[in-house]
């Protein structure tokens, strides 16, 4: 499983060639020690990156009209209405539908500065449109918008609101009929580094388009039986898939894929393994991981991938949490990151050069500091007004990696990979923080 482990990638400088994968920081570093400066690190982190989705909670019963079944039949009454032959009233009991519409994986954004002051950060939202306007977009650009193309993503009770996504890839001229509103089509680790991991909100947000780009990447994937070859339908409002074969019917549902992440720890001298690979930025390094192979345990995996990377050997394996994971390559449309502390029996290093260019035992000290906040909140705020000026249309075109310093010009020597995935700074280093209870 050597090869796959390199396809883990994260970005925290927007820049497809800086990509790496990360963990879990975060829960590592302070009981003993607390930290009051913001440079040094103060995270309030409620969950990771991608995970608190808030309209997926519960999914209601059947004969809920917020339901899948119930709203889907909703809304095929709500596509076969003219507005301009028809004054026909919306079902009864109908929700308010409104829909994501995403480009090459990309969700469409809006953004906005609440505030007066020249320092106010940009904040980024997912661009719902009604569903009327949806349909008269499409309608514009020659295409129907049918309740097949739509797939469903939750709801709000409070509000009476359903929630859709709709691939609208093949059609390219939407991106300017949109744009004259300040809507543009983001990268989604794009919207992650700029997304403030102390606002719940947006961090709602994006596990909204992470959940939405996953079901539609996966859609995209399975137009096809793996059985027999034969076309595929959407079933359930989009939350599977059947072929359209009689004799054969084989039902199709997403696709998850496993991969273990993890902080491998040395007891003895308080230290922490790091690898990092040759595309990395210069300072940047992240813990280890890699895909489950057929047959084997979490834990397993987590001795196999440590010994194949790096030639330790890991013995006690503990479980951290899990985070869901939907910016890998789009053949691997979701991952779920599962984050475990692993203690390592031996201590010498052995890198495996197809894997990794290095990997070394840090310090407790190092990692901290590695961690500083000014840094990764520097890169969220640059990220941010780089996605306003996008939506505005006045996008310069700056690299995120040339911006991504402290103001004091001060640079840690070493930086954790992404802050989000897991652990580090802004997703809340999971891992890493949590050093002083299970590192030590």
């Amino acid at each position: 499983m050597v090869k796959r482990a390199a396809m883990l990638s994260v970005s925290l400088f927007f820049s497809s060639s800086s990509s790496s994968h990360l963990l879990f920081l975060s829960k590592t570093l302070t009981k003993r020690t607390c930290f009051s400066s913001l440079s040094t690190m103060s995270i309030n982190l409620n969950a990771h990156a991608f995970a608190g989705n808030p309209i997926r909670s519960k999914t209601p019963k059947a004969h809920d009209p917020l339901s899948p079944s119930s709203a889907f039949q909703s809304l095929k009454t709500h596509l076969l209405q003219n507005p301009e032959t028809t004054s026909l009233p919306p079902p009864p009991k109908s929700p308010l539908f409104k829909v994501l519409p995403f480009r090459k994986g990309r969700p469409l954004a809006s953004s906005s500065i609440t505030g007066n002051n020249d320092d106010d950060v940009p904040i980024w939202h997912l661009g719902w449109i009604s569903l009327p306007d949806c349909k008269n977009f499409l309608g514009k650009c020659g295409v129907d918008l049918t309740e097949d193309s739509l797939v469903y993503l939750g709801s709000k009770v409070e509000d009476d609101v359903v929630y859709w996504a709709v691939d609208v890839s093949g059609e390219s001229r939407l991106v300017p009929e949109l744009g004259d509103k300040q809507f543009c089509f983001v990268e989604l680790r794009t919207l992650m580094v700029a997304t403030d991991w102390s606002d719940s909100i947006a961090m709602g947000e994006l596990a909204i388009a992470g959940h939405a780009r996953a079901l539609l990447e996966w859609h995209n994937l399975s137009r096809f039986c793996g059985h027999c070859g034969e076309k595929t339908i959407p079933k359930e409002a989009g939350r599977r898939k059947q072929c359209s074969n009689e004799s054969c019917k084989k039902r199709i549902y997403p696709r998850v894929d496993p991969v273990v992440i993890m902080l491998v720890i040395d007891r003895e001298n308080d230290r922490a393994l790091l690898g990092r690979q040759s595309r990395f930025v210069p300072r940047m390094w992240s813990c280890l991981a890699g895909f489950i192979e057929p047959g084997e345990s979490l834990e397993e995996a987590v001795r196999r991938e440590t010994y194949e990377e790096a030639g330790i050997e890991v013995g006690e394996v503990v479980y951290h949490s899990s985070q869901p994971w939907p910016v890998g390559p789009s053949s691997i449309p979701c991952q779920l990151m599962v984050g475990f502390f692993a203690y390592a029996k031996s201590l010498e290093i052995n890198v495996d050069k197809e894997e990794l260019e290095d990997a070394q035992w840090h310090s407790r000290e190092v990692v901290r500091k590695a961690l500083a906040v000014a840094e990764y909140k520097k890169a969220q705020k640059t990220t941010a007004a780089k996605v306003d000026q996008m939506c505005k249309g006045v996008e310069k075109g700056r690299s995120l990696s040339a911006d991504f310093n402290v103001e004091s010009g001060e640079l840690t020597p070493m930086l954790i990979v992404g802050g989000h995935r897991f652990g580090c700074a802004e997703a809340h280093c999971p891992l890493l923080y949590g050093l002083e209870s299970d590192y030590g």
